[in-house]
């Protein structure tokens, strides 16, 4: 492993957000209406120097009204998607953990989903009650991971599925029963980054995943002794209760207000903290900041392409990422199981 140096960190999340500046310009290219690149770089310049006014009013409308708040709003999609992934597996030591497939996403789902039902008049009614279900969903699965006082790896992503299924069952009999339109809800939960989102909540959003990811980044240090193991990073100084508290809620916040925001995005979580660790390695003071961009630029693209693939229809952008994402986890499963 590299020593990590402020250098190499800068120049590394650099590189990264350059390269999430060109997917941005190139999602706002992409879609039904195509747009050409000089003409999207023009337009960029205008607005820096404040003369939007001079835009057409169909391009401002497609590009700076429709376009850029659902790319904005994958680009912290994606970042909390894929820190919550890291932390989780460094806290629960399996490279398979993931806010999809440890129904943690199902759990908020379904707790936005009876929030709405119930108090559909308030708005952050939805995130705290996504926030309140993925909570209860992790210390489900947490305690029907446990055997002997320890992680058992295998019982709890099986338990992380048991819980998704039962969750999902559950989703639908509340869209069953509920006597409210909710005929776009299937759609949103495969993953939907269409639906504007109110002022106050974008900022909600915004202000969370600032706080999320800076609370896990803080545990940083701490992770790198704690995925050894939670005995051998007790004695070497870490505060295992604290660490796995602020990791646990802080996860758990990220995820809440990515499943509020767009659904539930399936495999993001998983597939980009591992391609970091790839890439720049396991160091976790490194790997947070990089998966956050990472989780940026995957789900941006993938949003972009679920545009135009078929378009003028648009695809859920959570049919995208699965089909990435699933081919990656069958690969993990097996050679864990090897």
């Amino acid at each position: 492993m590299k020593p990590l140096t402020l250098r190499r960190l800068l120049w590394t999340c650099g590189s990264l957000a350059a390269l999430l500046f060109v997917v941005i310009v190139l999602a706002l290219k992409l879609g039904a209406v195509p747009i050409s690149v000089t003409d999207l770089v023009m337009s960029l310049g205008r607005v820096a120097i404040g003369r939007s006014d001079r835009l057409p009013a169909d391009y401002r409308l497609i590009v700076f009204d429709l376009r850029l708040p659902r790319i904005l709003l994958g680009v912290m999609v994606g970042a909390s998607l894929s820190v919550a992934g890291a932390g989780f597996q460094a806290l629960l030591r399996n490279p398979l953990a993931d806010p999809y497939v440890l129904g943690v996403s199902s759990g908020s789902a379904t707790g936005a989903l009876i929030a709405l039902m119930v108090v559909p008049q308030f708005a952050l009614a939805t995130p705290l009650g996504a926030f309140l279900g993925a909570v209860a969903t992790i210390a489900g699965v947490y305690l029907l991971g446990l055997r002997d006082g320890n992680i058992d790896s295998t019982t709890l992503l099986l338990g992380g599925i048991i819980c998704a299924s039962f969750l999902s069952s559950i989703i639908m009999f509340l869209m069953t029963l509920s006597s409210r339109d909710l005929r776009g809800m299937p759609f949103w939960l495969m993953g939907d980054l269409s639906t504007p989102q109110p002022s106050e909540l974008q900022w909600l959003f915004f202000v969370g995943l600032i706080v999320g990811i800076g609370a896990i980044y803080t545990t940083a240090a701490d992770l790198n002794l704690l995925v050894t193991g939670e005995r051998e990073a007790a004695h070497l100084g870490v505060e295992v209760t604290r660490v796995k508290l602020v990791v646990y809620v802080a996860a758990s916040l990220l995820t809440a207000l990515a499943v509020s925001a767009s659904g539930a995005i399936g495999y993001v979580g998983l597939l980009v903290p591992h391609a970091m660790r790839f890439l720049f390695g396991s160091d976790y003071r490194l790997l947070i900041p990089t998966s956050a961009l990472g989780g940026a630029i995957a789900v941006v693209a993938a949003d972009a392409l679920a545009r135009t693939i078929a378009a003028p229809t648009e695809l859920p952008v959570g049919a995208v990422t699965a089909i990435a994402g699933a081919p990656v986890f069958i690969y993990l499963l097996r050679r864990r199981m090897r």
